[in-house]
């Protein structure tokens, strides 16, 4: 009897789904009650846009009278300018004969040769591609930002390695920076210091800072302890230390952050065309506008071999050891290759001869109108069957919802995935939005979204996992991913342009393109993470192939599964933005129409600021399921 009695409450005890499901209901009937209701509609001369735009003719009119423009606002813009006209002018000088030499012989120095005859080549590829002028502009503007990008972040970095403190106040402001879009950075800088090459490095600076101040504290923070006990034992100072044994031994980690800075830069310099920055931005930014894929191809190409060279010679200064020298060959040949460049420039002309360009625009856009109608049933048939079942469903659902409902969904979700503070922090960023008056935009811009990030999420998992369980499938998927990494963000819109012209799902397309590769690695590597020992235990014990997946891997790689989760959203979101070019519609044609009519600056800057908060609220939730300990174990304990 007793035990009848202590097992009867096991019995009434309700499935764990119950809950939930119950919940999930009630937002049903409440929807069915409610559609249709405080909605909030897009206004596009609502007052709070009337009054940024007023703001920025404001500050147009005053820029040369006010003391913060005056005494320090424009001293940054003429000092930026400056450094972006001296490294301009330098380049110019040498010519394509010197740039060619000097690129090729740092490239063989750093990587051997191999590296420097790829440099050699690449660089006589944007004269080939008639875009040698558009490319030493791009390059002049990543260097500036990249230098003042490591002489900002690389301090900043060693101050976060050797403090905890620091590291705690700066970790969330990186947080935010790397989840903005790339689009949100440009509104208040063009705000602040107008348009133009300054704007746009300082814009591809503050962007591209977070990875040289992370990679370098985590390089610092890593240096073995012994180490610098060793140091201190010794009588050395603090600064000794730090430039004795700090310093040297993070020197490979630090040069993967000068490696991700440029990549960044580079990712950024196209879109910085928007605020009238120079370089191939422009060519891509003049075809996405004519719906011309044979005018963005070059460009694409000129930015990826650009993208690849200096990749590969960061990695390789990278992976060099510390006291790893270099062999008379090398430097010998270096040194001939770099003299030879410098000795042409008086008798060869500066700038690539039009006669050895090659134009093949004609040629590309042919292709693309062949594949058009080619391929009009196939891509049509993916592109209205993912519209129509997807994502027309789900921006209705979100648009028609009362606002309320929608926040206290959010609120819900956040609180069961990720617990209390994300849950308020996505409901504070949800009801900014509203407040910001651009919350039917913001619904569709986050359907589209949540459909991008489950074909990324569904594509990501099914390749992560065959490239962990198949050594020889993930050897040849690995340098594909190593590519499309390296690409920046605008050249995925060129397939996506070619296959699907200028729709919100040519925007998908292209965000799932470049969302997955990171989503794959992550996975395979939390599958791949998995002990052996628990894997052959699972095996000895009868598990077959699928239950070994679905028992024991997925749910050990969870960690990693929902950081790709996370990785997933931030980039689909920045590239959903970006797809504003193609047709995507919602905040990132606001953002675009801001920058290109200046009387819609005011919804731009708005639309911007929006962004920034959706990207906020999905990264918070996201990031705090990481954290939170599985149900099974809040059970145990």
């Amino acid at each position: 009897m007793s035990s009848t009695a202590v097992s009867s409450p096991s019995r009434l005890r309700l499935p764990r789904w119950a809950a939930p499901a119950g919940v999930a209901v009630l937002f049903v009937v409440a929807y069915l009650v409610f559609r249709g209701t405080a909605t909030l509609p897009h206004d596009k001369e609502a007052p709070q846009f009337l009054a940024v735009t007023d703001l920025r003719e404001w500050i147009d009119d005053h820029r040369n009278d006010n003391p913060l423009f005056l005494y320090f606002l424009n001293y940054i813009r003429l000092f930026v300018g400056w450094l972006y006209g001296l490294f301009q002018s330098v380049l110019y000088a040498l010519g394509w004969p010197g740039i060619t030499g000097v690129m090729g012989a740092l490239a063989w120095l750093a990587g051997g040769w191999r590296i420097g005859l790829a440099a050699v080549a690449g660089v006589s590829a944007f004269g080939l591609l008639g875009l040698w002028q558009s490319s030493v502009d791009t390059l002049a503007l990543v260097a500036v930002s990249v230098l003042l990008s490591l002489a900002i972040g690389i301090p900043l970095g060693v101050w976060a390695g050797l403090s905890g403190r620091v590291r705690r106040v700066i970790t969330p402001v990186l947080d935010v920076m790397q989840i903005m879009p790339t689009f949100a950075y440009l509104a208040p800088l063009a705000l602040f210091f107008h348009i133009g090459a300054p704007a746009g490095a300082i814009a591809t600076m503050i962007y591209s800072i977070p990875p040289a101040i992370r990679i370098t504290a985590l390089a610092i923070s890593e240096v073995s302890p012994t180490a610098v006990e060793a140091s201190s034992s010794l009588g050395a100072t603090r600064r000794q230390t730090l430039f004795k044994v700090h310093l040297p031994l993070a020197r490979s980690t630090m040069a993967l952050a000068v490696n991700q800075t440029i990549m960044m830069a580079l990712s950024m310099v196209v879109i910085a065309n928007l605020i009238s920055a120079p370089g191939l931005g422009g060519d891509i930014i003049r075809g996405l506008s004519r719906a011309q894929v044979g005018i963005m191809l070059p460009a694409g190409v000129a930015i990826v071999i650009m993208a690849v060279l200096l990749d590969r010679t960061m990695m390789a200064i990278a992976h060099r050891g510390p006291h790893a020298g270099l062999r008379k060959v090398d430097l010998a040949a270096a040194g001939v290759l770099a003299v030879a460049g410098v000795a042409l420039i008086p008798v060869l002309p500066r700038t690539w001869p039009d006669s050895l360009t090659v134009n093949f625009v004609a040629e590309v856009n042919d292709a693309v109108r062949w594949a058009e109608t080619s391929w009009y049933g196939v891509t049509t048939l993916i592109k209205d069957l993912t519209t129509s079942i997807l994502l027309n469903p789900l921006e209705t659902l979100l648009t028609s919802a009362p606002w309320w409902l929608v926040a206290l969904a959010v609120l819900a979700v956040a609180w069961r995935v990720s617990g209390v503070r994300p849950a308020l922090t996505a409901l504070v960023c949800l009801l900014a939005i509203a407040l910001l008056g651009v919350w039917e935009h913001t619904m569709q811009t986050l359907s589209t979204v949540v459909v991008a990030v489950f074909v990324t999420l569904v594509a990501g998992l099914l390749l992560g996992v065959a490239a962990a369980r198949s050594p020889r499938y993930s050897a040849v998927q690995r340098p594909i991913l190593d590519a499309a990494q390296t690409m920046p963000a605008f050249v995925y819109l060129l397939p996506a342009l070619a296959l699907f012209e200028t729709t919100r799902f040519t925007a998908i397309f292209a965000s799932v393109i470049y969302a997955v590769p990171p989503v794959v690695r992550l996975v395979e590597d939390g599958i791949k993470g998995v002990p052996a020992t628990v894997v052959e235990a699972a095996t000895s014990a009868g598990s077959t192939s699928g239950q070994l997946l679905w028992k024991v891997q997925l749910p050990m790689a969870r960690r990693a599964i929902l950081l790709a989760a996370n990785q997933g959203i931030v980039m689909t979101l920045a590239m959903v933005v970006v797809g504003g070019l193609v047709g995507a519609g919602a905040l990132g044609y606001d953002v675009v129409v801001g920058f290109s009519q200046r009387p819609d600056f005011g919804m731009g800057f708005v639309a911007g600021i929006a962004t920034v908060l959706l990207g906020v609220m999905l990264d918070r939730i996201t990031q705090g399921a990481d954290r939170r300990p599985s149900p099974r174990k809040r059970k145990s304990t």
